[in-house]
């Protein structure tokens, strides 16, 4: 059966989380269940290469209970219970820390020339015809969160189960959607916050004097900010670091994003400050023509996450952005083991993101967020590194099935729930996807990636595709 959430118990985790002045409570009512996605039907477990936070277990098993959480990682194969054979790579679901989902729906775009700072390139007419119109075109024409729940399954299918950067088409407690979002509504509370750009003058200082309060009163768990996101020879980005500590705003919680025009000196008061920094080295390529000091960062043991950023400048996928920072990093004279590229998009990001008790890492009690990759490479961790999404075997949240093999999922998902899932062809597999997943009652059937995709191309032929 698909596994409920009554509206008492989502009002209780809500009520006990973080809420924004003004932001409305959940509608109860006795009996009333908000829906999640589709279940299966009894305890399972996984049998593969389990990447656990100490090593590789090269032959071991995930035992999902009937819950939510990861029931027992062990070498023993457990009793009473079905196992799929997987012979591939079992890790926790990757978490890509820096995007902007709902810009996702457009085709990557290779800007014709370099620009000096962000504030260039979205002045630029370039940018207004190829970007900005189009998504003002999309708003109008398409229902709401259409592009966000089409974003998601994009990053579903490449193995991502938790995101940020979503914009205003989930601002509320409700809107914990198909991959979960670390800077909106995640278990029960709203633990991190965002913005684009610092305060100018006066626009600006309320919303970051809200985040600084909620931080000083320990609501808030990340601060993510869009900080120094140009070239280094660019002032005015490389002034962005000196305001964010004139605004006090350098804290343990704070997260910069991008940071390419930083210094190393900056690099390393961002780590006595406690600060982490999040790198999406494909988008700042692009447009800039450099990245980010990461190399620097790394030698400082400065906390730092992966960010696939935005379609029209950054990557298809968190697994692509991955091959991306290996080379940087080896550009800039450091060549990382292929452990410490999977930990910035597992257990290091969920660090960063607050989450680490609960996200990035393999083990018993948590929540059964689970990856499974064909294994192709000697060394498992080499195998994720050089993965990309047609490697994706299972993709699964809170023990429920959100994407995989047709064949698995025919084995383990209840058959009460199989009308929820959508056949799909993705390069050239049978796969099938639930995107069906909300917190609270529909209004209506919920539409399938058939549904958002035919909507997105009736308003904008355009459309990037998924499986490319």
């Amino acid at each position: 059966m698909p596994r409920t959430q009554t509206a008492d118990s989502f009002e209780a985790a809500y009520t006990a989380g973080v809420t924004e002045p003004g932001e409305p409570r959940a509608a109860t009512g006795n009996g009333r269940e908000a829906l999640v996605r589709a279940a299966p039907s009894e305890a399972f477990a996984l049998r593969g290469c389990l990447l656990t936070p100490q090593r590789a277990i090269e032959d071991g098993y995930v035992v999902v209970g009937d819950g939510s959480t990861i029931k027992d990682v062990s070498e023993s194969a457990p009793a009473g219970v079905p196992v799929i054979q997987t012979d591939g790579v079992v890790l926790p679901g990757l978490i890509d820390l820096h995007g902007h989902p709902e810009f996702n729906v457009f085709a990557a775009w290779e800007p014709p020339r370099q620009f000096p700072n962000r504030y260039s390139w979205r002045g630029s007419d370039l940018y207004k015809q190829l970007v900005r119109q189009p998504q003002d075109r999309l708003l109008k024409a398409v229902p709401p969160k259409t592009q966000l729940r089409y974003a998601e399954i994009r990053a579903l299918v490449g193995g991502v189960t938790a995101i940020q950067g979503t914009g205003g088409q989930a601002t509320s407690y409700q809107d914990e959607a198909l991959v979960r979002n670390v800077d909106k509504w995640i278990f029960g509370a709203h633990r991190g916050r965002s913005m684009v750009d610092l305060p100018s003058g006066s626009r600006g200082m309320p919303e970051l004097e809200k985040i600084l309060a909620g931080i000083d009163a320990g609501e808030v768990e990340a601060f993510y900010i869009h900080l120094a996101e140009g070239r280094s020879d660019n002032d005015r980005s490389a002034k962005e670091f000196d305001a964010l500590v004139s605004l006090n705003a350098l804290t343990a919680k704070t997260v910069v994003i991008h940071g390419t025009a930083l210094s190393r000196d900056q690099l390393g008061e961002m780590k006595d400050a406690g600060a982490k920094l999040v790198w999406s080295p494909q988008s700042n390529l692009r447009l800039y023509g450099e990245t980010t000091r990461a190399a620097d960062a790394f030698d400082l043991q400065l906390p730092v996450g992966l960010g696939a950023d935005w379609l029209p400048s950054g990557s298809t996928s968190l697994l692509a952005e991955l091959k991306v920072a290996r080379r940087s990093l080896a550009d800039q004279g450091l060549e990382p083991k292929a452990k410490q590229l999977v930990q910035m998009v597992t257990s290091e990001a969920a660090a960063i993101a607050g989450l680490g008790d609960q996200l990035g890492k393999l083990a018993k009690e948590r929540p059964a967020d689970l990856l499974i990759l064909e294994r192709r490479r000697e060394d498992p961790w080499e195998s994720v590194v050089e993965a990309d999404p047609s490697w994706v075997e299972l993709v699964m949240i809170d023990g429920d099935i959100a994407y995989g093999r047709a064949d698995w999922i025919e084995t383990l998902a209840d058959p009460q729930d199989r009308e929820r899932l959508e056949p799909l062809i993705a390069w050239g597999r049978r796969m099938q996807l639930d995107s069906s997943y909300t917190v609270r009652e529909p209004k209506g059937e919920q539409p399938k990636l058939e549904q958002l995709r035919g909507d997105l191309i009736a308003a904008y032929p355009q459309v990037g595709p998924i499986f490319a």
